[in-house]
């Protein structure tokens, strides 16, 4: 008998795992990979997810792993550029992006550091009940043998496409539409130093230096154009982060592609219902949007701890529990939903207005409110707040 079952152990769920088995309780994490493995990432950690790993003690781990720190970001539209770091409310200044084979693997040894069973290569396969309560899991080991585990929580952190989530009959509460596609590799040799997000209409491309030398290269295109751009990915990936800059596109012609593209259309937006008798989600699981803001790992970190801490009131007994994962959901939507809208808005790919250059060319000279507008991507400062009416005049003024 567990305290707690964790279905996944990348992001989401092996934070979730550690920070219980921190706390002192039973706790046992599955997954069907085995680490170190890779998955679909745009790799960026912003200041709220530094923010976790530094007091979690694992950014020095991630550092050591040859994983370049990122003090730069370039943010160009066309011929406007801004240069700056986003502003974070506890003055962090460094991004990193490990490679998913990295940061997985770290996360997964440091949920087993504090006293997690993890198993990994283990299919879950359903729920067990107790009336409407969830009271465990079926599933098959990594040696093929059926099993059956129970606990007081069950969480499912297994993805967008959360088998989990199916079996409690979590519905989505809030839907949009898929708005773009994206494809992306690794190549070496492009003198990439900074994090680059290249916008221009229907299309946006980002740089990001990761480990060995290497820097991930994404575009993303508007979702009716995946059948075009998949015809021929080289190409389309090639032509479109040329029109968007001359300049990196130069630099491309010269690197080397050191694995194969990896893409999709299936880039989901919702929230789905994420708490019940005796069982929680939390990250992709529970909600997800457009990659276009890159939030998903800084995210996942944030809301596993929300969730840590519900979890811990409810079997501590200081509040009931399905008070507590109640509280959990309500303040993570609450807290996602503005991150969620602007991620949409941004992955329309709107032609920017004459008063949009306006402002980005006032910007370019205000060091301080680009920060903030970097905020915007990086999800420490909300739209709402931003694009008040006084913020732009005031910035035009300046």
């Amino acid at each position: 008998m567990h305290d707690v079952i964790v279905i996944g152990a990348r992001c989401a769920g092996s934070a979730t795992a550690m920070l219980l088995a921190r706390k002192g309780y039973r706790v046992c994490a599955i997954d069907k990979a085995t680490f170190p493995s890779d998955t679909m990432s745009t790799l960026l950690v912003f200041p709220v997810g530094m923010d976790c790993l530094e007091r979690w003690g694992l950014a020095d781990r991630v550092r050591a792993s040859s994983c370049p720190s990122l003090r730069s970001w370039t943010m160009a539209f066309g011929d406007l550029a801004l240069s700056g770091f986003p502003w974070s409310p506890h003055g962090i200044q460094e991004t990193l992006a490990p490679r998913r084979t990295v940061l997985d693997k770290i996360l997964v040894d440091a949920a087993a550091s504090a006293g997690a069973e993890v198993r990994e290569g283990f299919v879950f396969e359903g729920v067990l009940r107790d009336g409407d309560a969830v009271v465990g899991i079926r599933g098959r080991s990594q040696s093929g043998g059926a099993c059956e585990e129970r606990a007081r929580v069950v969480i499912g952190a297994d993805g967008m496409r959360s088998g989990f989530a199916a079996a409690v009959g979590a519905e989505k509460v809030v839907e949009r539409p898929a708005l773009t596609c994206c494809y992306y590799s690794f190549f070496s040799g492009l003198r990439a130093t900074r994090v680059e997000m290249h916008v221009g209409v229907g299309r946006s491309g980002v740089v990001v230096p990761t480990n060995d030398g290497n820097a991930l290269v994404s575009v993303q295109w508007s979702h009716g154009q995946f059948h075009e751009v998949r015809s021929d990915i080289e190409e389309h990936h090639r032509k479109a982060l040329a029109e968007l800059s001359p300049e990196l596109g130069e630099r491309m012609r010269a690197a080397r592609r050191e694995e194969r593209f990896v893409g999709t259309a299936d880039l989901q937006n919702f929230f789905r219902r994420s708490q019940g008798p005796g069982w929680a989600l939390v990250g992709d699981a529970a909600y997800h949007k457009d990659p276009i803001t890159a939030q998903g790992i800084s995210d996942s970190f944030r809301y596993a701890e929300l969730l840590a801490d519900a979890v811990d009131e409810g079997l501590s007994r200081r509040r009931p529990l399905s008070e507590a994962l109640g509280d959990y959901e309500r303040r993570r939507t609450e807290s996602a939903m503005p991150l969620f809208e602007w991620a949409c808005r941004t992955a329309e790919f709107r032609a920017p207005s004459g008063k949009t250059r306006d402002l980005i060319g006032a910007l370019q000279s205000n060091a301080e409110d680009t920060s903030r507008m970097m905020g915007l991507t990086a999800g420490t400062v909300l739209a709402r707040d931003f694009f008040q009416a006084d913020n732009i005049a005031r910035i035009l003024a300046s």
